[in-house]
């Protein structure tokens, strides 16, 4: 097995983690009041979409990109 495909499968299994932990927290903390929580869904928020980007590029489902010549 080579590197690049164990290196691939810990990114995905991270993401999906990651993922699954802010989805979580900000389902938690959604009705709760208060500009300083505000800011953390958004980061929350962030923090999600981030993961799921991630996840996307380690599965490489983002697109093919040219290599260095």
């Amino acid at each position: 097995m080579d590197l690049h495909l164990i290196e691939r499968g810990i990114a995905i299994a991270g993401g999906i983690l990651v993922a699954a932990t802010s989805l979580v927290a900000l389902k938690n903390d959604w009705h709760t009041p208060g500009l300083d929580n505000q800011v953390f869904k958004v980061m929350l928020a962030l923090l999600f979409i981030g993961a799921v980007i991630a996840t996307l590029a380690g599965a490489t489902l983002l697109g093919n990109f040219p290599k260095a010549a």
